[in-house]
């Protein structure tokens, strides 16, 4: 399937169908199937034909290259396109954020191989779907404020639905869930050895319904690690207060905590403080429709503040690890501070509820 401006792209997401199979495979491995607008132009292009297309029964979602389904969006050009005032990120997410949504509503079974790395982006066009698979090569995770951001494209909401305040502690902490902890925190619906996917792919082609391809070849849940932690995340992160956070995490004398407290420690103190209130008031919001929305007001900010650069900068760029945040203190960001970022954007809201 070609896009008016698929030259080029093409090749970053291969869409076929094969038998009654639709399959949409992520296409740049040595970016570990970074997203692009154009990649998801395309994907959407896809799936907005295959909706109505009645030779077409199932949709598979995977990723090239053995290393992972996504790792997010496409950081370096986030980065430079910030630093020009962030005009085409903006045009991104108002490609992305509507196409997450479609995916958690989509008319047909969409089966999503979360296979090694799926991060950021790469959650957002799969821990939407109506079948999500993981493997035990699976690292999931929303590590969107080691950059200075706070977890976009649905993963709100995902967070703050997981059990107590699991989400809390991954979201702010940027932790990546093995295959149980995706399963126990409602990332993901099944297990599969990836040794399997194969067979997997083989049955849908056949046209076999895929609940019940699935279940022919899913494995028993491996334990969830965060699971066996949840008493003390529970206790420390239900604090309404990154800074009373770090206070419980210090005082229970866990070595665990500790290391999330340093964690916390590391990330941009405003990154925090929002993150902490967008989880808060997703667990209020009615759908995940309204989550992105919220969502991306709080993108559009986040691409005009200083960290955002900063962090991206750090971590990806010059790779020094020694990000400096603005403000650089907890107690450096205000409730107005905070309160900015949940205003619409000067060119509008996105209005997907």
């Amino acid at each position: 399937m070609n896009t008016p401006d698929s030259q080029g792209t093409q090749q970053d997401v291969l869409i076929e169908r094969t038998g009654p199979l639709g399959r949409i495979t992520l296409n740049r491995p040595r970016a570990l199937n970074s997203l692009t607008r154009p990649m998801l132009e395309t994907v959407r292009a896809a799936l907005d034909a295959w909706a109505g297309d009645d030779a077409v029964s199932a949709v598979l979602l995977s990723g090239a290259g053995g290393r992972g389904l996504c790792a997010g969006a496409d950081i370096r050009a986030v980065h430079d396109d910030a630093k020009l005032g962030g005009a085409g990120t903006r045009a991104l997410f108002r490609v992305e954020y509507p196409l997450n949504e479609l995916v958690s509503r989509y008319p047909k079974p969409y089966v999503a191989l979360m296979d090694g790395i799926t991060m950021g982006g790469g959650v957002g066009l799969s821990g939407h779907a109506g079948i999500r698979i993981v493997t035990e090569r699976s690292a999931v995770a929303m590590p969107e404020t080691r950059i200075g951001l706070v977890p976009d494209v649905g993963g709100s909401r995902l967070l703050a639905l997981a059990p107590g305040e699991l989400g809390t502690h991954v979201g702010l902490t940027a932790a990546t869930m093995t295959a149980g902890d995706a399963l126990h925190c409602g990332f993901a619906d099944h297990f599969v050895p990836s040794a399997a996917l194969p067979d997997l792919a083989e049955r849908l082609t056949a046209g076999d319904d895929p609940a019940k391809a699935v279940a022919a070849l899913a494995a028993p849940a491996p334990a969830s690690p965060l699971a066996g932690q949840q008493e003390w995340i529970d206790h420390c992160y239900a604090a309404d207060r990154v800074e009373e956070i770090l206070e419980r995490l210090r005082a229970t004398g866990l070595p665990a905590a500790a290391e999330a407290a340093a964690q916390l420690l590391g990330k941009s103190p405003t990154m925090l403080k929002v993150t902490l209130a967008a989880l808060r008031r997703a667990r209020a919001l009615p759908s995940l429709a309204a989550t992105l929305d919220q969502e991306y007001r709080i993108s559009c900010a986040a691409l005009a503040h200083h960290d955002l650069v900063e962090g991206i900068r750090a971590q990806v760029v010059d790779k020094d690890r020694d990000p400096h945040w603005s403000p650089a203190t907890l107690d450096g960001v205000s409730a107005a501070d905070v309160a900015r970022f949940f205003a619409v954007p000067a060119d509008g809201d996105l209005g997907l509820a």
